[in-house]
């Protein structure tokens, strides 16, 4: 199927190049606030962060048809030694702008994925109570929805063409609220230094929540999984990168003839107001 794709080079906290009700899925992962592995004091307070995303949850509602699903990949983060509720936060701000908290899938990563860390090897050098800090190999999927899906509006031809497989479904438990999936491992070429969701997770939900030829949305599209994923279900995607630098690994992954470029606006940090990112660090 021949499908067609947009990047924006911008801040997703606008999206006034997309008309209003013209998207069918988003599927997007903020950043991590103040991840010390990703973006380490790119966010003044966590106000701000939380304020980034009220704008760009306000914006999603506002492109998403009616009916339609947004599916949230994001999690709590300790920064410092203080843990945040960023998932009990995002919730709120997507009920508040309009949106109906509908589901929350938990990502599990392979158990091999992390080693004791110092967090949760401080127990081993003092195995009393008290001492105890977990390490975290989950991640939410949290899924809103803009009130109620009519179904009838699909026709039976487009039903048929995005039918999905029961197997799979089946096979994989997708059925269950914990999604078992590998990460992006360290050393991936196309992903270094962005991090990025593995190709599974938009795969199953452009699977479960979208039909051929709809357009899916990633508003931090980083290294352009989303819109890879949704050309090769015959989906059209349009996304939204702030760091004008991944272009190139935007277009390889995409793989697409029909790649259209729009730059709002020079910059190459992410999600923040420009006042504030000139004087930190770049992210890479």
């Amino acid at each position: 199927m021949n499908t067609k794709h947009k990047i924006i080079f911008g801040n997703s906290m606008s999206m006034a190049e997309i008309p209003v009700e013209s998207i069918h899925l988003i599927i997007t992962s903020p950043p991590y606030f103040n991840a010390p592995f990703d973006y380490k004091d790119l966010f003044k307070n966590y106000e701000q962060y939380l304020g980034v995303l009220k704008k760009m949850a306000k914006e999603a509602y506002r492109v998403l048809q009616k009916g339609r699903i947004f599916a949230l990949n994001i999690d709590d983060m300790l920064v410092n030694g203080e843990k945040y509720p960023i998932t009990a936060d995002a919730i709120k701000i997507f009920q508040s702008v309009g949106f109906r908290y509908r589901d929350k899938i938990v990502w599990k990563k392979p158990d091999g994925y992390l080693r004791i860390s110092k967090r949760s090897g401080v127990l081993l050098q003092n195995p009393y109570p008290m001492y105890f800090y977990p390490d975290n190999l989950l991640e939410s999927i949290i899924i809103f929805q803009k009130g109620k899906f009519n179904y009838r509006s699909i026709s039976k031809e487009i039903r048929e063409k995005s039918k999905i497989d029961k197997k799979e479904f089946q096979n994989n438990n997708w059925h269950k609220t914990i999604w078992e999936m590998t990460n992006v491992l360290p050393g991936s070429k196309l992903e270094k230094g962005v991090a990025a969701f593995p190709d599974e997770l938009p795969y199953r939900l452009i699977k479960l929540f979208s039909y051929v030829g709809d357009t899916v949305l990633d508003p931090f599209v980083g290294s352009g999984t989303t819109m890879k994923v949704a050309n090769h279900l015959g989906r059209n995607s349009i996304g939204i990168e702030i760091i004008r630098d991944l272009e190139s690994v935007i277009r390889k992954k995409v793989n697409s003839d029909n790649l259209e470029v729009i730059e709002r606006n020079q910059g190459k940090y992410r999600f923040v107001t420009l006042d504030y990112i000139e004087n930190k660090k770049k992210v890479v």
